[in-house]
Order: structure tokens, then C-alpha cells, then sequence
């Protein structure tokens, strides 16, 4: 099979190669892969990080080519989601099968293929958040592919929503077509202290959207795009007698859990069109290169897909 490998000297890092197909266990399922999405973390620390050679990507979808040999999971010819560690720039894909999220039939895999790693962060962000309807929501970083998908399910979800993002005049009108409520520049912009922060920023913007809770409000800690340390003044973590009780909650996708049920949701979502997967970038996966060097630069703001073969 051919597969997207790492090899620093070529142009994003990566290259079309010949390698070895995989060998499914008897619990995983051989799914041939239509398209895959790049997400910023695997084209900044993903590839630098791998050894010359390795086939990276978390997120693919794609039909089942080979059932599991212990007969769980879908049959041949289904449509499928996968997440996982690596493996996904590749014709064909091992998955362990109990974990596919099964599509429905028709949608388009490019779509599906945006929603693994960014739709299930940000559904399970908000998850994290506790009860959302009718509540106070703020989102920064929400012009990115997480971003963009919290905006859309805080407001599925009855959220009023507030989304943060540094391109205000650039990005405000479309993260109000996706249900933001308002748009701001800054933490200290918002209008009125609000209930759950989604935080995909890190550094001084974790700091100063936390100053934004109200009392019993949480901030879920879920992406570290600015690269800098949080450092909180004196006090800030200090109850008041109008706000005693905030929360600060960290979060990773890797203590998550099982995301079929939550995949199998979202493509349901956007089968029917209640979820935009605000695909920013498309193309074949020879211009992987391209795309990567888009993701490093920060020009490509929402998801970036690659159409396999």
C-alpha cells in the first residue's frame, strides 16, 4: 500500500511512500481509507517528534475492507470513523474494531474524516462543562478546527455563547453564522461573567477567561496553542464572598474513553446538516506538504482534509 511517512528532508516533513500493509489482529478491522484530516498538533509536534519513516494521523474515514476475524465489530462495505494514535495517512488501517463509529451511508468521507480528534474534543469538552443549556459559555481560540466545532455544539446544546478569537474582524462573522452570540477580542471583552469556559488558548488567556467565571463556573483546560506558561497573580485563586467556588479542570482526549458512540453522534449531525465540519482547506494527499506548512504558519484556521488515493 502507499502511506503518507515521515521524512524530515522532504517539504512539510513527510512523503508518498511504499510500505508494508497492515496486519489486523483478530479484534480489528482492515479499513480502506478515502480520507484523513491534519490536525495542528501532528504538523507542529507530530512530525518533528517521529522517527523518518513512521506513518502518523489520528484521524481517517472510509469503508471496511476486512471484518474482525473474532466478528465483532461492522460488516464489510460499511462506512466508518476511526481515531487513533497514528496509522491514519495510509490505504488501509487496522483498528480495533469495537471503536469504529459507523456512518451514515452517503455522507461524505472528507466531512467525517474533519470530525474524530476536533469534534470529539470539543464534545467531550463541553461534557466536561456539566449542563450547558441556558447557560453562559465562553470559547477562545474558536476560530480553530476545535473552536469552530465547541461554537456550533455549545449552541446545539441551548448555550448562550461568547467566542474569543484574535481575528475578530477577520473570523466574527463566520463564528456568529455558527452561533456565537457574540465575538471578542479579549477575555476582559466579555459582556458578562459567564457559567463554562472551553479553553483552547493556554498562557494569559487561561488566566484571564478564568477571572470571567461566575460563581460555581468551571474552565476546562483543553488546548495549549499559545505555548506558554499560566501564571496566575497573587490571589486569583482566592473564593470571594460573590464568587466562592470556580473550578479549573484539565483534559485530554486520551482519558476519554471509547469515542464510537460520541463519532457515530456527530456524523449523524452533520449527515443531516446541524454540523458544519468548517473544512478550511481540501485537497489530495500528494499536497500534504503544503497543508502541513499551511497548519505550521497558522493561515489555515478551521480543518484541513486530504483525499487518499
Amino acid at each position: 500500500m502507499r502511506a503518507l511517512v515521515v521524512d524530515h528532508a522532504a517539504p512539510g516533513g513527510v512523503r508518498l511512500s511504499a510500505v508494508e500493509d497492515p496486519e489486523p489482529a483478530r479484534d480489528e478491522a482492515l479499513v480502506r481509507v478515502r480520507a484523513v484530516s491534519v490536525n495542528f498538533g501532528e504538523a507542529v509536534g507530530g512530525i518533528d517528534e517521529a522517527d523518518d519513516g513512521t506513518v502518523l494521523g489520528w484521524d481517517a474515514a472510509g469503508i471496511v475492507e476486512r471484518a474482525a476475524a473474532d466478528g465483532s465489530g461492522p460488516a464489510v462495505g460499511t462506512p466508518v470513523i476511526s481515531l487513533g494514535a497514528a496509522g491514519a495517512w495510509a490505504e488501509l488501517r487496522a483498528v480495533r474494531a469495537d471503536t469504529l463509529a459507523v456512518a451514515p451511508p452517503g455522507t461524505d468521507p472528507g466531512a467525517l474524516a474533519a470530525l474524530p480528534v476536533a469534534g470529539f474534543t470539543a464534545l467531550r469538552a463541553l461534557h466536561e462543562a456539566g449542563p450547558i443549556l441556558g447557560r453562559r459559555v465562553l470559547v477562545t481560540g474558536a476560530s480553530g478546527g476545535v473552536g469552530r466545532f465547541t461554537v456550533q455544539l455549545a449552541r446545539l446544546g441551548g448555550a448562550h455563547v461568547t467566542a474569543l478569537t484574535s481575528g475578530v474582524d477577520t473570523h466574527g462573522a463566520e463564528l456568529r453564522s455558527l452561533g456565537a452570540h457574540d465575538v471578542v477580542g479579549e477575555p476582559r471583552d466579555v459582556l458578562h461573567r459567564v457559567d463554562a469556559v472551553i479553553d483552547l488558548v493556554g498562557g494569559a488567556t487561561l488566566v484571564d477567561s478564568f477571572e470571567q467565571l461566575a460563581d460555581n463556573g468551571v474552565l476546562v483546560a483543553v488546548g495549549h496553542a499559545a505555548g506558554l506558561p499560566e501564571r496566575f497573580p497573587h490571589g486569583s485563586l482566592f473564593g470571594t464572598p460573590d464568587r466562592p467556588r470556580r473550578r479549573l479542570v484539565t483534559f485530554h482526549t486520551a482519558g476519554q474513553g471509547n469515542p464510537a458512540g460520541d463519532l457515530g453522534w456527530l456524523a449523524r449531525q452533520v449527515h443531516d446538516g446541524l454540523l458544519d465540519p468548517q473544512i478550511a482547506w481540501r485537497g489530495p494527499w500528494a499536497a500534504a506538504g503544503e497543508v502541513i506548512e499551511g497548519l505550521r504558519e497558522r493561515r489555515i484556521h478551521g480543518k484541513a482534509v486530504l483525499d487518499v488515493g
